[in-house]
């Protein structure tokens, strides 16, 4: 898998989720190589006792400005379910970005980001702060990177509880970025095993169907002999790992299964 060469540096400090410290600039276009448009995922790390986050979703940016749609999961706080919309700026290479209020809550957080072509994605640390609502007060560390496509060709297995082997190959697309802030996945299957000979991989948006999420994968495999719920997460050694779940056919299972990148 070709991740993308993408690297969020996320060290300004609190001033700038404000918007202090002079006017900010969003006409006019990027400085050349910085585009963070993407998937992208980001966890927290509370300094408030509070419960780790992680936001995944897609960015997009136009000039100098940013904007985004993500789903939040861990605590009580928030739904996963719901989109958050996210706007802000790209200015001289300082980024800050605001969520719309979801129950009262915005979060906020800024930084310096360095885009290197052709260099793997790494991890940086920076900050964040959520006021109002449920979550006010809380603040403290986070990290944000971008994930790669994985459209493209895989090979993998499927393994059931019983511990028998089904091998699979798998031509990946991955669509663009929709309204919820998922990428849809479609494509075609091959099984090697007696249950599945075949199966289509349906596209869709979080959180039914098949996309990616940050490095939530889903896939829905509608086979010659049931339908395989695969959910599974994209690791940033190349692989896509997960459990599943067939139903809806003779051959109804579960047990885990891997993907991973193959050249014919």
């Amino acid at each position: 898998m070709k991740h993308s060469a993408r690297t969020l540096w996320l060290l300004s400090a609190l001033v700038l989720l404000c918007g202090c410290g002079g006017e900010q600039r969003t006409s006019g276009p990027p400085a050349p190589g910085q585009n963070i448009s993407g998937n992208w995922q980001f966890s927290t790390t509370s300094t408030a006792g509070m419960p780790a986050l992680t936001i995944a979703g897609s960015i997009d940016q136009s000039g100098r400005s940013v904007s985004g749609a993500v789903h939040v999961a861990g605590g009580s706080c928030f739904d996963q379910q719901n989109v958050i919309g996210l706007s802000g700026t790209l200015t001289d290479g300082n980024v800050s970005l605001a969520s719309a209020p979801v129950d009262g809550q915005v979060i906020t957080f800024a930084g310096n980001i360095t885009i290197k072509a052709n260099f793997p994605d790494t991890l940086k640390t920076g900050t964040y702060a959520i006021n109002g609502g449920c979550a006010n007060g809380d603040q403290g560390n986070v990290t944000g990177f971008s994930v790669g496509s994985i459209a493209g060709n895989w090979a993998g297995n499927l393994t059931t509880a019983g511990g028998t082997t089904i091998q699979m190959s798998a031509q990946l697309a991955q669509d663009g970025a929709s309204s919820e802030g998922s990428f849809g996945l479609t494509g075609t299957i091959t099984f090697d095993g007696a249950c599945f000979k075949s199966g289509t991989i349906t596209s869709g948006t979080f959180p039914s169907a098949s996309f990616i999420l940050g490095t939530s994968v889903t896939l829905e495999i509608e086979t010659d002999n049931g339908t395989i719920a695969f959910l599974a997460t994209a690791d940033s050694d190349g692989l896509i790992s997960g459990n599943y779940t067939v139903s809806g056919g003779p051959c109804e299972s579960t047990g885990t299964g891997y993907l991973s990148p193959w050249e014919y």
